[in-house]
């Protein structure tokens, strides 16, 4: 008997705003081959290769990639970066053009907000818009899940905050940011702490972690302690092996007093776009698919729910998910490429 599939139609109308959605997303029951939920799925466009790419080249493909997801009218949350600033470069020339309207970015950083001031974007806060239509920023690692490190360039506080916020988080990255685990890639995992006592946090991460780990004090090229947009110093972890349960390591940083935040994103990106040599691929997360879906079919009866409602709602939406991964013995729930559209469509 062939396995059941579920399909979430039309996925365009998760990346638009509720109000500006008449046709409300249906799920759609279909039988298929049984592949692995957590295989997140994923299309490719060759046409872009070139054997002279350079990797800001690859950063561009992927970044002008990602701004296909942008409509007239959105709340968007600009990231920090690279990559990202190749994201807000293109979202400012759309809009200058006129072919981008009405739409209000939310910075992650004071340089993002220079860069998007400076380019005629209309700015705010998430004080005036605690939530967002989409966010768009780039990454320093992801892994097979399309879980993420972030925050190497020392936005990780407002990063994280304002990509919570946001309906749906697309990340750009390029080839060399895949990793088989997050920390494999040897590289920093930032963790950002107050000042204070900022050594005796440093000791209880190198204690939390062991051998394994080296923690490190972030400097400036002066050689003083880096100071983030929050006033706060990071401290960065470096691994000799990948994190075999980031979703613990992350909950042991944050349970540390002193702690403000760590750069482990976990289940939050809803789409990751990979720009390398031989084109661009797109992978899209279905848990995070079901988050939105199930807070997008609430708006629609409420269209005003509060921070905590939202809250709820996106943990309900990865449970019911988990929950029908697990009845239908873990391989029924299906990635097609009917999950990875024509942002124009």
């Amino acid at each position: 008997m062939a396995a059941s599939t579920l399909s979430l139609l039309p996925l365009p109308s998760l990346l638009k705003s509720s109000s500006s959605n008449p046709n409300p997303p249906r799920l759609i029951l279909r039988t298929s081959a049984p592949p692995n939920l957590r295989t997140p799925c994923s299309t490719a466009i060759r046409a872009l290769s070139s054997p002279t790419l350079t990797q800001d080249d690859l950063k561009k493909l992927a970044a002008d990639k990602a701004v296909d997801y942008v409509r007239s009218g959105m709340v968007l949350g600009l990231g920090t970066g690279s990559t990202a600033a190749f994201v807000v470069s293109k979202i400012g020339e759309l809009f200058n053009s006129g072919q981008l309207r009405d739409i209000v970015g939310i910075p992650t950083s004071k340089r993002t907000a220079e860069q998007a001031a400076s380019l005629g974007i209309p700015l705010s806060t998430l004080d005036k818009h605690p939530r967002l239509d989409l966010a768009i920023d780039g990454a320093d690692e992801v892994d097979p899940a399309l879980d993420l490190v972030k925050g190497r360039g020392g936005a990780l506080l407002r990063e994280k905050m304002v990509e919570a916020a946001s309906s749906s988080f697309v990340v750009v990255a390029d080839e060399t940011k895949l990793v088989s685990g997050l920390g494999g890639s040897g590289l920093a995992m930032p963790v950002e702490v107050v000042q204070f006592c900022w050594n005796y946090n440093l000791l209880r991460l190198q204690e939390l972690f062991g051998e394994g780990c080296e923690a490190k004090l972030r400097v400036d090229a002066e050689g003083k302690p880096y100071v983030t947009d929050n006033s706060n110093y990071i401290v960065d972890l470096y691994f000799k092996t990948p994190i075999k349960d980031a979703a613990s390591a992350g909950k042991e940083i944050s349970a540390l007093e002193g702690v403000v935040e760590h750069g482990l994103f976990l289940d939050m990106a809803t789409a990751v776009i990979i720009a390398g040599k031989d084109g661009v691929s797109v992978k899209t997360n279905l848990l995070a698919t079901a988050q939105q879906y199930c807070l997008t079919l609430v708006k629609q009866a409420c269209p005003t729910p509060d921070w905590h409602q939202e809250k709820l709602i996106r943990a309900r939406g990865r449970e019911l998910m988990k929950q029908i991964h697990q009845i239908q013995n873990l391989n029924s729930i299906r990635c097609s490429n009917s999950l990875i559209y024509d942002p124009k469509a």
